[in-house]
């Protein structure tokens, strides 16, 4: 029997998660900034704190180090912490304590501890924060062995994928873009998870796959149409999880359409979308290509605070058009 589902926002879905697993083990603690009576940087935590109170509802300083390095020694200990950074740039503040630390514990203690952590940032751009406020910074997250990483892109993954997240034993980057918190979508109720590492095909296709994650999804979505209207039929692979890579999916879609074009709101340069097209071309995927496989990524510089200017630097859907169109010939 499968469940009901219920239209609620992306932001909702990250609450019912949170609120569902804290329900179910006590040792579900939250940490962050304004988490508590604001409710968090973008509203993710609204109501927590009256429901389970300021014992697992922890409010902290303004001191990413401080409070990312005791939520380590919380989940080496017993508990199952949630981190909420504001914006994922601020990674960089507590970076040692993520990479040097919560990734290599269960490896250096010959896996006698468990770092069971979940670190939920706001990610991406499109908001006029400007250049310190709107990165994505997930290729370097996944250079990390011992960090898995997260970046739904609807409401029932957000929900899903988070709530696997907070039960996995190993610690977890989870990152929600921030023009994904307002949109909405069917959400099953109940008992519902998403396991990590699988991806999600959103839209079958025949001639081209379009490879991506986060708020691209919808973008890519959108160009299928345009595309379709073409002749066209473009397939939406949605990674959903970044590492570990669910390279099985990719490889069996490619094979499938025989082009492939991967797209990332993230600067292309260095960016993870290289390592997906280093699979594709690496792996049996390989001899069914009909096309080199073709990136559509962020632009190699700063964002910029104008709104205008902040348009040209992430891919647009004319962009990925034109990426196919070229591929097809």
């Amino acid at each position: 029997m499968q469940n009901e589902t219920k239209i609620i926002t992306y932001r909702e879905a990250v609450r019912e998660a949170l609120q569902e697993e804290m329900a179910l083990d006590d040792d579900v603690i939250l940490m962050g900034e304004d988490i508590g009576i604001y409710g968090g940087g973008f509203g993710a935590t609204c109501g927590l704190l009256e429901r389970f109170g300021k014992d697992r509802v922890l409010e902290t300083p303004i001191s990413e180090t401080a409070f990312v390095g005791t939520a380590i020694g919380a989940a080496v200990t017993g508990m199952r912490p949630v981190v909420e950074l504001m914006f994922s740039d601020f990674m960089s503040v507590c970076w040692d304590q993520i990479m040097n630390e919560a990734a290599k514990m269960h490896f250096m203690y010959a896996g006698s501890l468990k770092v069971p952590l979940v670190i939920r940032a706001a990610a991406g751009g499109g908001t006029g924060a400007a250049a310190q406020h709107s990165q994505s910074l997930e290729a370097m997250y996944c250079h990390v062995p011992g960090l898995k990483v997260v970046v739904p892109s609807t409401p029932q993954d957000a929900k899903g994928l988070l709530k696997s997240a907070v039960r996995d034993d190993n610690p977890v980057i989870f990152l929600e873009q921030k023009l994904l918190y307002n949109t909405k979508g069917a959400v099953p109720q109940g008992e519902f998870t998403i396991p990590l590492g699988k991806a999600d095909i959103k839209r079958n296709g025949t001639d081209v796959t379009l490879i991506t994650y986060g708020r691209m999804v919808q973008m890519c979505m959108n160009v299928a149409e345009w595309l379709a209207l073409d002749g066209i039929s473009a397939e939406i692979l949605d990674l959903r999880t970044l590492s570990p890579l669910d390279t099985e999916t990719i490889n069996a879609s490619v094979k499938k359409t025989g082009r492939a074009v991967v797209v990332h709101e993230a600067v292309q340069f260095g960016g993870f979308g290289a390592e997906i097209v280093s699979q594709i071309m690496e792996g049996e995927a390989f001899r069914y290509l009909k096309s080199p496989v073709r990136r559509v990524g962020g632009r190699f510089c700063p964002i910029p605070c104008s709104p205008e200017m902040e348009k040209n630097v992430f891919p647009t859907p004319q962009r990925i058009e034109a990426a196919v169109l070229e591929m097809m010939g």
